[in-house]
């Protein structure tokens, strides 16, 4: 933890990918940045637990886009490892969920619904995503399952153009270690405040001054990562207020994806990193990864309004929504070969308040207007601003590196020549 200056060139609000990248990029000689982060750690919703022998995310576990997502050239020079195993949602374990044909039917009948997307998109046309479903279709359920893990909501709740202009290359890797290590290595070095919450911003003079739960700082600039809910609840305030910045938050609100972590007892007669779904008949399901890394686990997820229903029941709810759907899969046996080991409850996390953003129907162009710099001073960035690579921690880092690089600018001084020290 670094201690408290009473004044700093630039300021950062948050600690997680975003924050980091932002301060990685404002380390120069003569320049003074401070990062204040609420939590007593850094990395945000990255978060790697220790537990059951294994490193297990909490959060983020995907290096998706990897081929051009620059987080995945920093994992080995760390000293961690790239798994390149092609993710489990490509490989249904066993056929008891659905039959090879079924498979094949939802996969076309999945992308026929995004090509309806992306034509709507591409005409101009807004709304909810889900207006594009075709009513008579058996699949339209498990579509909406599939949603909440993508947005970490229905698609009900989801916009047409920005759900079509989400980007991915197809290239899934992950760190054996925990994507959350990796975070939290790229934050070593770096001048953190943790354990310090900013509570508002006072703008009515030429310098910004930072109220925190240890006392105020003056800045001349401040990048602003915090999770859309809370600057949409005004969790941290603007005096004067800036409406513009909470509506487009508003517009960007958090979705919930909550996982579960089980070990499992004779987990050889299940194929590594394979998947199975609950159900095909309800978006009211959960979605279990089967031995990722090989290891006798199972990461389990729950989304949208299933997770949500679960957090308010607490912890122990995941486990005996998870037992019985892995029973109704597997075999009653699955009961006594089962033992929850973590849950993540980012619904309840009072600094998260979800866990990434969707943009609403109509709202589409929500994230350019939470990344527009405000007064020439205060810039905000994270997963939510990224206009093609939301929803990921590369998004938030490639917006926390963008910020930087406006705030530099707009105090006088040349940002660092290309997309910062990503290898570095």
């Amino acid at each position: 933890m670094t201690d408290l200056s009473t004044s700093v060139d630039i300021a950062v609000i948050g600690a997680g990918a975003a924050g980091l990248a932002a301060a990685r990029a404002l380390r120069r000689p003569g320049l003074t940045a401070a990062v204040f982060e609420a939590r007593d750690r850094i990395g945000g919703r990255a978060h790697t637990l220790e537990a059951a022998g294994f490193p297990l995310d909490m959060g983020c576990g995907w290096l998706h886009s990897a081929d051009e997502n620059p987080l995945a050239a920093m994992v080995e020079p760390r000293g961690l490892t790239v798994d390149r195993t092609p993710p489990p949602w490509e490989r249904q374990a066993f056929d008891h969920e659905m039959t090879p044909v079924e498979q094949a039917a939802f996969h076309e009948a999945f992308a026929d619904f995004e090509a309806r997307v992306e034509r709507a998109a591409g005409r101009g046309e807004e709304g909810p995503a889900a207006s594009l479903f075709e009513p008579d279709c058996r699949w339209n359920a498990r579509m909406d399952a599939i949603s909440g893990a993508l947005n970490g909501a229905r698609f009900a709740e989801v916009s047409i153009r920005d759900y079509a202009a989400y980007r991915d290359t197809g290239v899934n890797w992950r760190v054996v270690e925990g994507y959350g290590r990796l975070i939290e290595a790229l934050g070593g070095g770096l001048p953190i405040v943790t354990g310090c919450p900013v509570q508002r911003i006072d703008r009515s003079a030429e310098l910004l001054r930072l109220e925190t739960a240890r006392g105020v700082v003056e800045a001349r600039a401040v990048i602003v990562t915090v999770p859309t809910d809370l600057l949409a609840g005004e969790a941290l305030r603007f005096d004067p207020p800036l409406p513009a910045l909470v509506e487009a938050a508003a517009d960007l609100p958090l979705g919930l994806a909550s996982k579960l972590h089980l070990t499992v007892t004779k987990a050889e007669d299940f194929p590594p990193d394979s998947q199975l779904w609950g159900r095909a008949d309800t978006a009211e399901t959960g979605g279990y990864h089967l031995r990722p890394f090989g290891r006798p686990t199972i990461e389990a997820w729950f989304s949208a309004d299933l997770a949500r229903a679960l957090e308010a029941e607490g912890e122990a709810a995941f486990a005996a929504f998870a037992a019985d759907e892995l029973a109704n899969l597997l075999g009653s046996n699955m009961r006594r070969r089962i033992e929850p080991v973590a849950v993540s409850m980012w619904g309840a996390d009072p600094w998260s308040r979800g866990a990434y953003s969707h943009a609403r129907p109509g709202a589409a162009g929500a994230r350019a207007r939470l990344a527009r710099p405000l007064e020439g001073r205060i810039f905000v960035a994270g997963e939510a601003t990224s206009p093609d690579f939301y929803g990921t921690t590369h998004g938030a880092w490639i917006e926390g590196d963008r910020a930087a690089r406006q705030a530099l600018a707009a105090i006088g001084l040349d940002p660092p020549p290309g997309p910062g020290d990503e290898a570095a």
